[in-house]
């Protein structure tokens, strides 16, 4: 697909998956959506491209103090809002002029729409919970087009379901 890719990666609680490193190559930026776990992990994640990472519920300690609890990117013509836990979304994305609301905190990989607006949970690409295949997704961006796809990581190689 052309355009710009943004990775996305949740819940990683810690583990670097190399499979996750693999897939998200060729990202131009990579979301964090919270439960990252160590600063190591987002090293790992800034070996690819630049991050933009929130603080999870489970994001303690001196390295996790500087993270914001929600970040709003602008990237493209696109303006990205990041939330741990979708269910403490305090604003109305539409009326913020949102298009997209990315989260984490669930486990559960989705895509979905709402007036317009992408609700993306990239799923866990951390330790497996809830009998969950270990996910990341991508974001394809052309102008103010984002085109979301799913990823499975898998050992030794990635599927993708959209």
């Amino acid at each position: 697909m052309d355009g710009q890719i943004i990775g996305v990666i949740s819940d990683t609680h810690g583990l670097v998956r190399p499979e996750a490193l693999e897939a998200l190559k060729g990202s131009r930026l990579i979301v964090h959506a919270g439960d990252i776990g160590s600063s190591r992990v987002l090293e790992s994640l800034r070996t690819i491209a630049p991050v933009v990472a929130v603080r999870g519920n489970m994001d303690s300690g001196e390295w996790a103090m500087p993270l914001p609890s929600t970040e709003v990117i602008q990237f493209a013509k696109t303006l990205i809002y990041v939330i741990h836990d979708l269910n403490k979304l305090d604003l109305d994305p539409v009326s913020a002029g949102i298009s997209a609301v990315i989260c984490g905190h669930s486990h559960m990989p989705s895509i979905q729409g709402h007036k317009g607006v992408l609700l993306l949970n990239p799923g866990s690409a951390g330790p497996r919970r809830f009998d969950l295949p270990p996910t990341v997704a991508m974001i394809y961006v052309r102008g103010e087009t984002l085109d979301p796809l799913l990823i499975e990581l898998k050992t030794g190689t990635g599927s993708q379901t959209k």
